[in-house]
C-alpha cells in the first residue's frame, strides 16, 4: 500500500463520519539538521512524526508516532480550514500548526498545493 494510502486510512477514524479527506500531509517536529548536528538517537528522541488530514471544514493534525508517517494515532490539534499551508519552498517548508512548527518535506508539496486549490475554489 501506497504511503499516502496508509495515511489517508489511518487518519479516517479521527474524523467525523462522512467526512471526506481532501489531503493528506507528512511533517516532522524536529529539524532535520537537529540530527545532522547532534547524532541521529537525539533526532529520534526529539522528533515526532505528523499527518496533517485536510477536510472542507477543519485541517486534522494527527500523531504519527517516532518512527513513520503510516499510521494515525491521535488528535495533536486542528486549524481551521482557512489557514494556508503553502506555497512549499525549498527542501523543508514550515507549517505553523497551534503550538508547533511543523517541517514538510518537498514530496509532500503536490499535497500542500491539492490542498490550497480546494481552498481557494470554496472560496470563490
Amino acid at each position: 500500500m501506497a504511503l499516502r494510502d496508509s495515511m489517508r486510512e489511518s487518519a479516517a477514524q479521527y474524523l467525523r463520519p462522512g467526512e471526506p479527506i481532501q489531503a493528506v500531509i507528512g511533517a516532522q517536529t524536529s529539524s532535520q539538521w537537529l540530527a545532522a548536528l547532534t547524532g541521529i538517537f537525539v533526532f529520534l528522541g526529539l522528533n515526532h512524526y505528523r499527518i496533517l488530514a485536510v477536510t472542507p471544514n477543519r485541517i486534522v493534525v494527527l500523531d504519527a508516532g517516532k518512527t513513520s508517517f503510516k499510521t494515525a494515532r491521535g488528535v495533536v490539534g486542528e486549524l481551521p480550514r482557512s489557514t494556508r499551508l503553502g506555497p512549499g519552498s525549498g527542501v523543508w517548508h514550515r507549517v505553523q500548526a497551534g503550538p508547533e512548527n511543523l517541517r514538510v518535506h518537498r514530496r509532500f508539496f503536490k499535497d500542500i498545493e491539492t490542498a490550497d486549490s480546494a481552498l481557494a475554489a470554496a472560496q470563490y
